[in-house]
């Protein structure tokens, strides 16, 4: 109920049936039936609030039924209506603080409706020193909490629910609990902190104090149960401390992978050998990064078979087995785990805990089974929510026309989809003058160059006239190769008309082009581009890396650090899975487990300027 905004207010019915429905016992006199008018809801049309209007000599009474016409206006998705409603009697309207919150308030929901969210933020902000009933406070915090939340503000969008819990009765409580913590899931450790210190709003404060603890402390159990302690006994009346989030108490019950034998299945052979060497050489460097003499790491090649290496793993004592790499070798491991032996009593065979290297599109959940992969698609899933962060509403998607630029164009068409419940606009090109043409029919100019050729066929060559490219988008998503990159920003960049400005472009690590020289990066100034953050920031670790392999591409970099980042999570994996809103900063990107053993990477994204990429 709490996570839209329905037509009417949000109502507790332990604090307002008797003011809905009256007294089930006793009936009132007609006379102080009439004069009982209720602002809690507006179940009637607007026309009989107006007309019942039209006959009231009491001012207060008057003014009480032109709001409840504006509400009911409201209601039928008239804001035009009810905005001159609520105009009408804003000279007139009495200085009760229970009139002036409601004309505030219906107010900024007109605004709503025409979605001019910031100014309906400003309008409604009550004074503090206004006593009203609690079913007002209530729809206040709730309203406020839901614009904050279109306007992508989701610190303020906590903050108003932290006050709306204080209106409620307990059983309530707890569904505004559960709202805060899904909303506080996604945040880095570092923004809850930088607003955990809010002593104007202790619940507020303590929410994210909380919500800090789990994610700084998820992967540790007993400096998690010290410190969630600790803040219990400091805030015993918090809604979190009388009934912790349920996930916290899985990662406080969850019982962390510290194996002492550790297996990596890779093709060490064959055609896929240079490819899983770059991911063995960031398993070996995180592994001499912080060596334990207790830990032995053995690698098996699964070029020989995906079965036969995880055998050998097996019957070597592996305790937690990293890899293989390869999709067909996940999916031929996940049918032998789902595969029961034959014999006098048929079960599954024993599985050691593991982190495949890949992702397959159908698998059955597993508690001890995890999934990491540089998965373009979930790139692009990631890019969607980014550019909705940024606040695009109609992005448009030029996406190579083969089967990774389609994946990747579904994938964030999907995310897209779920964000915003409406499809993104996609454009597919090929290669060469194809890709020209398809970036000009996108943009509106082939429409445009069309109809200034028919008026001058009507009145003559002597037309001076320029054409016009689209203005109803406001950001270029490209899922374009480094080949093609080159090509088709300058293509997008001279097909801005000069009557529009141009929008924000975006594009994927797969456009990103290996050279770091000014001269081949100055096309692509402005360009906002995703990829791990290891690769956006110069460091001694990165330069040490291009020393050791000066041959290696960005991609292979990237399944190094991949490597180097999966050996770092095998200790981290049970609470992460526990807990997803905890986060873990890795080298491939802001890491977090979802319930199904799912790795998720958030990108970092840097622009290129000058000539540079810089980190944004």
């Amino acid at each position: 109920m709490l996570k839209r905004l329905n037509s009417t207010k949000f109502i507790s019915v332990a604090l307002f049936s008797l003011v809905l429905f009256g007294c089930a016992t006793t009936k009132a006199p007609e006379k102080q039936e009439v004069k009982d008018i209720s602002l809690v809801s507006a179940p009637l049309p607007a026309s009989q609030y107006l007309a019942d209007a039209a006959q009231q000599s009491d001012a207060q009474r008057r003014d009480k039924l032109m709001l409840l016409a504006a509400h009911a206006f409201i209601n039928q998705g008239d804001s035009g209506n009810a905005r001159k409603t609520l105009t009408s009697i804003k000279p007139t309207l009495g200085n009760d603080p229970t009139l002036q919150a409601e004309h505030l308030y219906l107010s900024a929901r007109v605004l709503e409706m025409t979605s001019t969210y910031d100014e309906a933020i400003a309008l409604l902000n009550y004074p503090s020193q206004w006593q009203l009933p609690d079913w007002q406070w209530v729809a206040y915090y709730q309203f406020r909490a839901h614009l904050y939340q279109l306007t992508h503000q989701p610190i303020e969008q906590v903050r108003q629910l932290s006050l709306l819990s204080q209106h409620l009765p307990p059983q309530q409580v707890t569904e505004v609990s559960d709202e805060i913590w899904q909303i506080l899931q996604p945040m880095q450790e570092e923004t809850v902190l930088a607003f955990s210190q809010d002593s104007d709003n202790p619940i507020f404060a303590g929410w994210l104090q909380l919500a800090y603890i789990a994610k700084h402390y998820a992967v540790d159990p007993n400096q998690l149960i010290t410190h969630l302690g600790n803040w219990q006994r400091q805030n015993p009346q918090h809604p979190g401390a009388i009934k912790l989030p349920t996930d916290l108490e899985n990662a406080l019950n969850a019982e962390p992978y510290t194996p002492k034998n550790i297996a990596v299945l890779l093709p060490l052979s064959g055609k896929r050998a240079a490819l899983a060497d770059t991911v063995k050489q960031g398993i070996i460097s995180r592994y001499l990064a912080d060596a334990d003499d207790s830990v032995t790491l053995n690698f098996f090649d699964s070029a020989l078979g995906a079965t036969t290496a995880y055998q050998q793993a097996v019957d070597a004592g592996a305790e937690f087995i990293i890899g293989p790499l390869l999709q067909s070798e996940v999916e031929e491991l996940q049918q032998l785990h789902s595969t029961p032996t034959t014999g006098d009593v048929e079960t599954a065979p024993a599985t050691v805990p593991q982190l495949f290297l890949n992702h397959v599109d159908n698998f059955e959940p597993n508690k001890d089974q995890f999934y990491f992969a540089l998965s373009p698609a979930h790139e692009a899933a990631d890019a969607a929510q980014k550019l909705y962060d940024d606040g695009i509403t109609t992005p448009l998607l030029l996406a190579s026309n083969n089967s990774i630029g389609k994946r990747m164009a579904q994938a964030f068409d999907e995310a897209w989809l779920a964000l915003t419940d409406k499809p993104a606009e996609i454009h597919y090109y090929d290669a060469g003058d194809e890709m020209k043409v398809t970036v000009q029919k996108s943009l509106g100019v082939i429409d445009s160059k069309e109809r200034i050729a028919r008026i001058k066929a009507l009145i003559g060559n002597k037309v001076e006239a320029d054409f016009r490219s689209r203005r109803d988008i406001d950001a270029i998503y490209m899922i374009a190769s480094s080949q093609d990159l080159p090509l088709l920003k300058p293509f997008i960049d001279v097909n801005f008309s000069v009557f529009t400005d141009p929008v924000p472009l975006y594009t994927t690590s797969r456009s990103r082009i290996e050279s770091n020289r000014a001269q081949s990066v100055q096309e692509l100034n402005n360009l906002a581009i995703s990829d791990i953050p290891w690769l956006l920031k110069d460091s001694n670790e990165t330069a040490l890396v291009s020393e050791l392999w000066p041959r290696w591409t960005n991609s292979q970099k990237r399944l190094y650090i991949m490597g180097y980042d999966a050996l770092e999570l095998v200790n981290k994996l049970a609470q992460m899975r526990a807990l997803p809103g905890y986060q873990y900063a890795g080298r491939s990107g802001i890491l977090s487990v979802t319930l199904d053993g799912t790795v998720n990477r958030k990108l970092s994204w840097g622009r290129y300027q000058r000539g540079r990429l810089r980190a944004m």
